[in-house]
C-alpha cells in the first residue's frame, strides 16, 4: 500500500499493482545492497525495509535465492539495454566499434556499483544461478557478435566462440577495476585491445 491524498487533501492507502509492488520490492533490495551488502538481503529484511508483510515478500519471490536471482537479472537487462542503446546507432569502424564495446561495457560495470557482481558472488555455488548465469552471459555472446559481425572476416560459429572468450575478459577486467586493481580508462583500454584482436582471421 501507498499513501495518496485525494481532491479534498485527505491521505487514503492505494494498493499497488502487483508488477508496481514488484518494483518497488526490487528498489528496495537494490537500496539494502548498497548500503549493507548482498549478504544482509533476506526476505524479512526487504519485507521490513520495504513495510510489507514477509508473506507479500514470499510471494513474489519464494526464496532468498529467487530474490536475488530476480535481482541479479534487472541490474544485468539494465546493462545490457544501455550497451546496447548506445551500440546500435551510428556506424564506426572496427576501431572505434572495438574502443565503444569495450568503454560501453566497461563503464556499465561502474553504473551499478558493484551491485551486479555483488549479487552474483552471493548466488555462488547456487544451481539455479548456474542456469541463469550461462542463459545471461549466452546474451552478451550474442550481442557481442551481432555487433562486430560487419567487421570480422570470421565465419558465424568462429565469430561467435571468440566472443565467448571476449565476454568472459570483460567480466575479468571490470571484476579486477572494481577490486581497484586498474582504472577504467586502463581496463577499458585493455578490452578493446582484446576485442579488436579478436577479429583476426588465424595465420
Amino acid at each position: 500500500m501507498t499513501s495518496v491524498q485525494n481532491d479534498a487533501g485527505e491521505t487514503r492507502q492505494r494498493r499497488l499493482s502487483k508488477d508496481d509492488r514488484r518494483r518497488q520490492l526490487l528498489d528496495t533490495a537494490l537500496q539494502i545492497v548498497r548500503d549493507e551488502g548482498a549478504d544482509r538481503l533476506t526476505l524479512g529484511r526487504l519485507a521490513a525495509r520495504a513495510g510489507v508483510s514477509k508473506p507479500v515478500a514470499y510471494d513474489h519471490f519464494g526464496t532468498r535465492a529467487g530474490l536475488l536471482i530476480a535481482l541479479y537479472k534487472r541490474l544485468d537487462r539494465e546493462q545490457s539495454d544501455a550497451l546496447r542503446a548506445v551500440l546500435t546507432t551510428g556506424e564506426r569502424t572496427r576501431a572505434e566499434t572495438a574502443e565503444h564495446l569495450a568503454a560501453t561495457y566497461i563503464h556499465c560495470s561502474v553504473d551499478t556499483g558493484g551491485e551486479w557482481h555483488a549479487v552474483g558472488a552471493a548466488l555462488a555455488g547456487s544451481p539455479e544461478m548456474d542456469a541463469v548465469h550461462r542463459e545471461l552471459l549466452d546474451g552478451y555472446v550474442r550481442l557481442f557478435a551481432a555487433v562486430l559481425a560487419p567487421h570480422s572476416p570470421l565465419a558465424a560459429a568462429d565469430l561467435e566462440r571468440r566472443c565467448v572468450g571476449l565476454v568472459g575478459a570483460g567480466e575479468a577486467l571490470s571484476a579486477a577495476m572494481l577490486r581497484g586493481d586498474c582504472s577504467e580508462v586502463d581496463a577499458a583500454t585493455a578490452f578493446a585491445a582484446l576485442i579488436e584482436g579478436g577479429l583476426h582471421p588465424p595465420g
